[in-house]
């Protein structure tokens, strides 16, 4: 049974990447010597409620669904949120791992505590762990494409960065990244031969911003076999995940795609119908991969 390693983490640095994206370094109390060195590698971190110093979490547990049952049966007025994060980095030989949040300027719990937060604020964090990873590496599936096709809002910059920092030299990747304006441009190092086009957000009537799925769908993509990763706000996820298969014609088994945020809901609201289907969609490949089938 996979472990589902739970530590307590406290701030040692925040610094800004940009004016809306903090970078935050923490100290974890332990942290398992093997994890944290991958790529887009997930973790959950939990939020004191008000008043609270610490969030109230279970204890760690080798039994993933005992521990996240007993997390929902703490009250909920005590009980902390909890929200999905990438791994920025990890310091190799220490406990330190840099977390990257986008200060929305909305009042999330997230978002919110990374405004204000302090060195010496704790959190819980849940993770790293294989849990939260598919069973076929990204790295295997990279390295057996012809090139990397990315593309994703900033909320999927920190897990991009790691990506593109992670491609051996002379690996190709073509990256589409939606951000609010060009002060929020990244430099990422690589080893790879790497294009960014950084798109900057232009609101529908609707309030969406559809620049990242017009970029994907008018792009002359390079000659070959492409692997694509794509990540942010569902909507946008759904429509390129379409585009790629239905006009490009890549096999969905070439696609790793993942909802970060639903426009105008919370992680804390409901699913809806096509949040079900996505779920379930990804539930039958990762278990097709794991188990060696195609479909």
């Amino acid at each position: 049974m996979t472990e589902l390693p739970v530590s307590f983490i406290h701030v040692i640095d925040i610094t800004r990447v940009t004016p809306r994206m903090a970078r935050v370094t923490f100290d974890a109390d332990h942290l398992d010597d093997s994890v944290g060195h991958a790529p887009d590698q997930q973790v959950k971190l939990c939020f004191p409620r008000a008043g609270q110093r610490l969030p109230v979490l279970p204890e760690e547990s080798d039994d993933a669904s005992g521990w996240y049952q007993a997390y929902l049966a703490i009250p909920e007025g005590e009980r902390p949120w909890m929200r999905s994060f990438t791994l920025r980095r990890r310091l190799p030989g220490t406990n330190t791992v840099e977390i990257d949040f986008v200060l929305h300027g909305d009042t999330g719990p997230a978002t919110g505590w990374a405004a204000a937060a302090r060195p010496g604020d704790q959190l819980g964090m849940v993770g790293p762990s294989a849990i939260y990873s598919a069973p076929i590496s990204l790295t295997d599936s990279i390295a057996n494409s012809d090139w990397l096709l990315l593309a994703g809002d900033e909320s999927a910059l920190p897990a991009i960065g790691t990506l593109l920092e992670a491609l051996p030299r002379g690996g190709r990747a073509v990256a589409f990244v939606e951000v609010a304006d060009a002060d929020e441009r990244q430099n990422i190092e690589t080893d790879g031969d790497v294009t960014v086009n950084w798109l900057y957000r232009e609101h529908t009537a609707a309030g969406r911003s559809d620049v990242l799925i017009d970029a994907v769908r008018n792009a002359e993509f390079p000659p070959g076999r492409p692997f694509a990763w794509l990540a942010g706000e569902s909507g946008a996820v759904r429509a390129l995940r379409r585009h790629l298969v239905d006009d490009r014609g890549l096999d969905k088994r070439s696609i790793d795609f993942a909802g970060y945020w639903r426009f105008t809901l919370t992680q804390d609201d409901a699913p809806t119908t096509e949040d079900m289907a996505e779920a379930q969609e990804r539930l039958a490949e990762f278990r097709a991969a794991a188990e060696g089938r195609t479909e």
